[in-house]
């Protein structure tokens, strides 16, 4: 499918009109948008254009890094969006010259829709020209990065929230996922932080002030973002130890708990054994309070031991 908005020196908006038309003497500038497009469609980016064939390659071959190419006549733009439902990162490529910008997606993009409708909806926007929509695009894409970031910063709260009500492998399987959304996160934020980073670098932009004040705000919305990933990603981390490390104490607890009981009764089996032998000649067996003096010796090991744990801090583990 093919979008194709025009401006015309008279500034006059211009919406769906055939590809042939943008190459009329009175258009100021155009933009074509590119999506899921077909085999003859997409052979307009080499017979109509002229692209070259490495920028035209790189359409295809999805999960580029972003980037930025320079050619003659056009500046090529590899920029990143994030499916809301799986936070999988699709790719937008932006071409942009001084009377066109195209742009091409293989799947549905709504930053890219909603772009368009504000230009529909406030054509003088037409005015500022092409480098003007290759950063609303960017603008966009960006924005809609905080509302995933928020939700993912919302989960981590209400796993620390939720903690003393769920058990030590749910909790571990939660922090893990919200690790591999961070880390989704992550990919797509710092490339694009990168690649703003040397477009504020371009001569161009740095002599152009109100252009450099745009993109500056998309670098600053990506600063932002990016520390937000690296907090929430550092907090998973502290939710993953301190999980690891209660459970430890927990195990070491039960550990102790077992000892203890073990311990205990090592000396009462030892007692209980041997006289439980039952040969002719044991005196005791044949003692009048011989049973009684047995139960007396195991009740005073007991409390003898349990009183010289307490004396060597066995216990505090419990506290």
């Amino acid at each position: 499918m093919i979008n194709i908005t025009a401006i015309t020196t008279e500034h006059q908006l211009l919406k769906n009109i055939p590809i042939e038309r943008v190459e009329q003497p009175d258009i100021a500038w155009y933009w074509v948008d590119f999506y899921g497009p077909e085999d003859t469609e997409t052979a307009l980016l080499r017979d109509f254009f002229h692209f070259h064939p490495l920028a035209i390659e790189d359409c295809f071959q999805h999960m580029q890094r972003p980037k930025l190419d320079h050619y003659d006549g056009y500046r090529f733009y590899v920029i990143h969006a994030l499916n809301k439902e799986t936070l999988e990162t699709e790719e937008v490529d932006i071409f942009q010259g001084d009377k066109f910008v195209v742009t091409f997606h293989l799947h549905e993009t709504p930053g890219i829709a909603k772009v368009r409708e504000r230009l529909y909806a406030s054509p003088d926007i037409f005015k500022k020209g092409p480098g003007h929509i290759s950063y609303m695009i960017m603008d966009q894409l960006v924005d809609e990065y905080f509302p995933l970031v928020y939700k993912i910063e919302d989960r981590l709260n209400e796993i620390e929230e939720s903690r003393p009500h769920k058990t030590y492998g749910t909790l571990m399987n939660e922090v893990f996922d919200l690790r591999t959304d961070l880390l989704h996160l992550r990919r797509t934020i710092i490339p694009m932080r990168d690649l703003l980073y040397r477009i504020l670098s371009l001569d161009h932009v740095k002599e152009q002030r109100e252009t450099k004040a745009y993109f500056s705000d998309i670098y600053d919305h990506l600063l932002k973002l990016s520390e937000i990933v690296e907090s929430n990603r550092d907090m998973t981390s502290d939710l993953r130890d301190s999980y690891v490390t209660l459970n430890s104490n927990r195990m070491n607890a039960i550990m102790m708990t077992l000892t203890i009981v073990s311990t205990i009764f090592i000396p009462l089996t030892f007692i209980a054994g041997v006289y439980g032998m039952n040969f002719d000649n044991m005196p005791e067996l044949h003692w009048k309070y011989g049973y009684f003096a047995v139960l007396g010796l195991m009740a005073a090991l007991v409390i003898g031991m349990l009183i010289w744990f307490v004396h060597k801090g066995w216990f505090n583990i419990f506290k």
